[in-house]
C-alpha cells in the first residue's frame, strides 16, 4: 500500500505509534483519529500485513546495557552484491544495524556495539572477511532520532 493511499486514520494511528506504540493503547488511538479500537486494531493488523509497520524496537541505551562502545562502520560493497553483502553483515555479533546507501562509494554503514576495543577489532574483521571494504571508523557519541511527522500531525487529537 503506497503512503498515497493511507487516509488520516492510517496516517494518525502511524503518527502516534511512532511516538509510543508501548504505551498508547488502540482506545487512545481510536479517540485521537475518530474511530473505535477495534477499527485501530484492525487498521494495525492491516498495516503490517501491507509491510507498512515492520516490526516494534525498543530504543536501547547500549552504554546503560554493558557495551559501552557504538561503532560506525563506514564501508564500500561492490553494487551488485551491496544488498546481500548488508544482510550478512546483519547476522555479525554486535552489529545492530545496516543502512544500504544508494550513491557514493561509502555505500553501507555498518553499525555495532562493542564491550572494548578487542571487539571492535573482532566485528571489524568479520566485516572485512564478507568482503565489504572499511573505509572508516567513527565512534558514536549519541543519536538522536524523531518520528517522521507527516503521519498524521495534524489528524491526530492529541
Amino acid at each position: 500500500m503506497p503512503s498515497d493511499r493511507l487516509d488520516d486514520v492510517d496516517a494518525g494511528i502511524l503518527h502516534l505509534l511512532q511516538r509510543d506504540a508501548r504505551n498508547t493503547t488502540t482506545t487512545e488511538m481510536g479517540d485521537a483519529v475518530g474511530v473505535s479500537a477495534s477499527t485501530v486494531g484492525n487498521r494495525i493488523q492491516q498495516l503490517e500485513e501491507d509491510g507498512i509497520i515492520d516490526g516494534y524496537h525498543p530504543r536501547i541505551d547500549y552504554h546503560d546495557a554493558g557495551f559501552p562502545l557504538r561503532v560506525l562502520f563506514v564501508c564500500t560493497a561492490p553494487i551488485p552484491e551491496r544488498s546481500e553483502l548488508s544482510e550478512r553483515a546483519l547476522q555479525i555479533d554486535g552489529v545492530v544495524d545496516v543502512k544500504e546507501i544508494m550513491t557514493g562509494v561509502e555505500n553501507v554503514h555498518v553499525e555495532a556495539v562493542a564491550t572494548d576495543r578487542d571487539d571492535v577489532t573482532v566485528i571489524g574483521g568479520d566485516i572485512d572477511a564478507l568482503g565489504l571494504d572499511i573505509v572508516t571508523q567513527k565512534l558514536v557519541k549519541n543519536e538522536h532520532i524523531q518520528p517522521f511527522d507527516h503521519f498524521g500531525d495534524d489528524t491526530a487529537d492529541e
